[in-house]
């Protein structure tokens, strides 16, 4: 069984930034694969970042891709989502998510492939 608590969210204006974190139980972390997905309300839950088991692989979906930046501390079995430049269309819940047996040394951007989710963290970005 993985564990996800995240943090840091909150309301920022646009323009402004904000760095989530993401830390998880488990001992083999390093393995493991981290998404970060968003789901505004009335909208499906979207792919936001991912990232591998090693951290040397990242992933972005394209509204967010040179505004965002994932990486991953596995001495302290967290991942980190820092989000610049926000826009009021980032307003979402965010949720990070592990996949525990990834495809080598990389990260699915399918929030099906995750078998373990967070409880999610409210980011509200105002105009």
């Amino acid at each position: 069984q993985v564990q996800l608590v995240e943090s840091g969210g909150g309301l920022v204006q646009a323009g402004g930034s904000l760095r989530l974190s993401c830390t998880a139980s488990g001992r083999t972390f390093s393995s493991y694969a981290i998404g970060w997905f968003r789901q505004a309300p009335g909208k499906e839950r979207e792919f936001v970042a991912a990232i591998s088991g090693s951290g040397g692989n990242t992933y972005y979906a394209d509204s967010v891709k040179g505004r965002f930046t994932i990486s991953k501390d596995n001495a302290k079995n967290t991942v980190y989502l820092q989000m610049n430049s926000l826009k009021p269309e980032d307003t979402a819940v965010y949720y990070c998510a592990a996949d525990p047996v990834p495809f080598g040394d990389y990260a699915s951007l399918r929030k099906g492939s995750y078998d373990y989710w967070g409880q999610g963290t409210q980011i509200t970005v105002s105009s």
